[in-house]
């Protein structure tokens, strides 16, 4: 096993490493923790965080979660976070200032891009583009080869923090395989783009987006088929 350390480094008991791995400077590494092999995690980046509940959270109290999982060739980057229960495929690219909560999985080969949050109790496939800023809200669910454009926001509350009756109706959003977002766009709670649904930036999408069609507007409107040449069948 080789295993560089940087400075001011904390790893908790019962940490497993694979080998060739390059912890930087002042990062903090959970107990339990399972680490990859050929994995770079930089700088004051944290692994295996447990999470911590605001008082009034409607979220159901956890005392420990298991530990994080991160795969070989993954990369962590600058004050990342990733929390513990979240598991992290293979060459997955995970940028500065990222966050990734508890009970999330994300697919192989998929990029976290700069800033990124996924909120707790998301899925997110393989191959997949999440680019600066955007938010993929909880009880998420991402297939492979998802595309989502930066500052994209997802929601999963259509009562908006108000009235009890919302505590068992929480749904954030689905974007089956090829789904595509385009930067600034909206997604409201529980809505579906189906595969190689396309939605043009800046949209609002308040209804299902059909399979292969792209929407545009506000509220977003469907407006013509994808082109045959971005279709994910029809990609190299």
């Amino acid at each position: 096993m080789s295993l560089t350390v940087g400075q001011y480094v904390v790893i908790g008991e019962d940490v497993m490493f694979g080998s060739n791995v390059v912890i930087g400077n002042n990062v903090v590494i959970y107990d339990g923790t399972e680490i990859g092999n050929n994995v770079i995690i930089q700088d004051n980046a944290v692994i295996g965080k447990q999470p911590t509940r605001a008082k009034a959270s409607i979220l159901p109290e956890v005392k420990t979660l298991p530990a994080a999982k991160i795969g070989s060739g993954v990369t962590v980057g600058t004050s990342a976070i990733v929390y513990a229960n979240a598991v992290i495929g293979d060459d997955v690219f995970i940028a500065d200032l990222a966050t990734v909560r508890e009970r999330v999985t994300v697919g192989e080969k998929t990029i976290v891009g700069r800033g990124v949050a996924i909120e707790n109790d998301c899925v997110v496939g393989k191959n997949c583009k999440l680019e600066t800023n955007c938010y993929i809200t909880a009880y998420s669910e991402l297939g492979d080869y998802v595309f989502v454009a930066p500052c994209v926001v997802t929601t999963n509350d259509n009562y908006m923090a108000r009235g009890k009756e919302r505590f068992d109706k929480f749904k954030g959003v689905t974007v089956k395989d090829g789904g595509r977002i385009g930067a600034n766009s909206t997604i409201l709670p529980g809505k579906v783009i189906y595969e190689d649904g396309t939605v043009a930036a800046g949209s609002i999408v308040s209804r299902d987006v059909e399979k292969e069609f792209l929407v545009v507007g506000s509220p977003a409107k469907k407006l013509r088929k994808v082109p045959e040449e971005q279709l994910l069948r029809n990609q190299e």
